[in-house]
């Protein structure tokens, strides 16, 4: 499937119902195609060829997400670009894709401005608003376009490229296809609720996994509410205006959700899944927020090689059969998916039994056709016919996947293996943490030592041997931290990620100072 059948389906359910929403005002499904089928044309008459990479700089934007489907009935390649990076990554981005035309907002003028010298590839530039030196207004633009039906042929079933994110060094092009986002869309609808029509509402940003989460949302007809900016008061206001039943938030903004003072009085009735994802979710905080929120909670996992439903956990399976919650499972990534097959590998290519950890590998449609003009890494991630996600876990008896830790996390200490993220569940119960992260740092007698970094609860505090004990207690000496620093805040991604490899240098830097 193209992107733009999700679209014309969701309009041929309903041409006058609204498809985008933002600050009250709606642009129909109607008005949707009309103004993709101008970009479309736009797009053609600026030199796009089928195949050619266009990329949207913006915020969340009803007008820049209309654009996804002009750039697809061109028969371009979509490749959205995090308006949160650093100039410096979004120049590397759009060369390494070879984008030769740019959507952006005004708001990213300098950005823009800062960049275009060093991106000779990039001959077309639009300003969705506004005016930004040497671009194209958008109405300017779209003059004289007719808003009647046009597509151009793609050249493959390539549709998006999108970044990995560049954390751990130079960002690679994940190369999306219409199947990807096919068997994505289809085990969503198979995998969640869907009484009705459903209406979205989008907080976080439509370059990630909130923007693909509106494909199967409109596959049904549904509305998307689109946040421009992750206002939580405003977050909780408008799931009982729009009377939302979806959402996606990930595990960061929960915890700070759960925090907030309108949460109490809210008026959440509407909600049918609240999806939660793109990290590790604290056990203790999930069993809080469905308290808190209703039982309504829906996990996903997946990666950006092979989008959001590599296992997923319904509201329902939170609970056991006589309505008890599950709380073995809220530690888990739910079960595989049933168009992704899903085994756990040792390092010679081995699969392993049930219960045995090693690294998650996945066979299915689901996964990237590779990573754009990088061969060598496209063959490494695809190695022994199985894609290898990186994170090592294990199979339950019940087929619930249990992810341990990224590969790269892993602590060796005293020859014993220790999964940064189970030590992290166990520190979250402690009422006092509000997040935190664990690393592995040189040790001259353990090869590496247990290190904990706390972010507390506004009003809190702990000491490091009572966080050692805490933990000693639950997990045993092996695992308990050697070590405790307590931080203000800790370093995260645009997307609120906590960054260990920040956390990890921060402390390196340290330990050589005081050498």
């Amino acid at each position: 499937m193209r992107l733009t059948e999700y679209l014309d389906k969701g309009a041929s359910i309903g041409p006058s119902s609204p498809c985008l929403t933002t600050d009250g005002e709606s642009l129909s499904y109607e008005a949707v195609q009309r103004l993709s089928w101008q970009v479309a044309r736009a797009l053609a008459r600026s030199g796009v060829r089928p195949g050619d990479k266009v990329a949207i700089l913006s915020g969340n934007d009803p007008v820049a997400f209309a654009c996804v489907f002009g750039i697809a009935r061109a028969g371009a390649v979509w490749c959205p670009i995090n308006p949160r990076n650093e100039a410096a990554e979004n120049r590397d981005l759009l060369d390494l894709f070879d984008c030769t035309c740019l959507i952006v907002q005004e708001a990213f003028a300098e950005l823009v401005t800062k960049i275009l010298p060093d991106l000779p590839k990039l001959t077309t530039l639009v300003s969705l608003e506004g005016q930004i030196p040497a671009a194209i207004p958008f109405e300017q633009w779209l003059d004289g376009m007719a808003a009647e039906p046009w597509q151009a042929e793609p050249v493959d079933d390539v549709i998006m490229i999108v970044g990995t994110g560049g954390t751990t060094g130079r960002p690679k092009g994940v190369m999306l296809t219409g199947s990807n986002i096919a068997t994505m869309s289809a085990l969503t609808l198979m995998s969640y609720p869907f009484h009705q029509r459903p209406r979205y509402l989008a907080l976080a940003p439509l370059t990630h996994a909130a923007g693909v989460l509106c494909f199967p949302v409109m596959a049904l007809g549904g509305e998307i509410v689109v946040m421009r900016k992750p206002e939580l008061a405003e977050f909780l206001s408008l799931i009982e205006r729009h009377q939302v039943t979806h959402t996606f938030l990930p595990p960061t903004l929960i915890y700070m959700l759960l925090d907030h003072p309108g949460l109490a009085s809210a008026e959440l009735k509407s909600l049918e899944c609240l999806w939660y994802g793109a990290a590790p979710m604290s056990a203790a905080r999930l069993e809080e927020a469905i308290e808190k929120i209703g039982p309504v909670l829906a996990q996903l996992f997946g990666q950006t090689e092979a989008p959001m439903m590599i296992s997923t956990m319904a509201p329902k399976d939170h609970f056991h059969a006589d309505g008890t919650l599950a709380r073995g499972r809220l530690s888990s990534a739910g079960r595989p998916t049933p168009l992704v097959l899903t085994a756990i590998m040792d390092g010679e290519g081995r699969l392993l039994g049930a219960g045995e950890r090693g690294e998650i590998v996945i066979r299915s449609p689901l996964v990237m056709a590779g990573y754009y003009k990088d061969p060598a890494a496209s063959e490494a991630a695809g190695k022994y016919g199985w894609h290898h996600t990186g994170d090592i876990g294990y199979l339950d008896e019940e087929n619930y996947l249990f992810i341990v830790d990224r590969a790269k996390d892993m602590i060796i200490t005293g020859g014993f293996n220790v999964y940064s993220t189970e030590v992290e569940q166990a520190l979250m119960t402690h009422p006092a943490i509000r997040d935190c992260a664990v690393i592995g740092l040189p040790d001259d007698k353990w090869g590496e030592r247990v290190t904990a970094v706390l972010e507390l609860h506004d009003s809190q505090h702990v000491t490091g041997p009572e966080v050692v004990a805490f933990v000693r207690n639950l997990l045993g000496s092996v695992k308990a931290p050697k070590q405790v620093e307590v931080w203000p805040n800790l370093p995260r991604s645009k997307l609120g990620k906590v960054l260990k490899n920040e956390v990890k240098r921060h402390l390196l830097h340290d330990r050589e100072i005081d050498d």
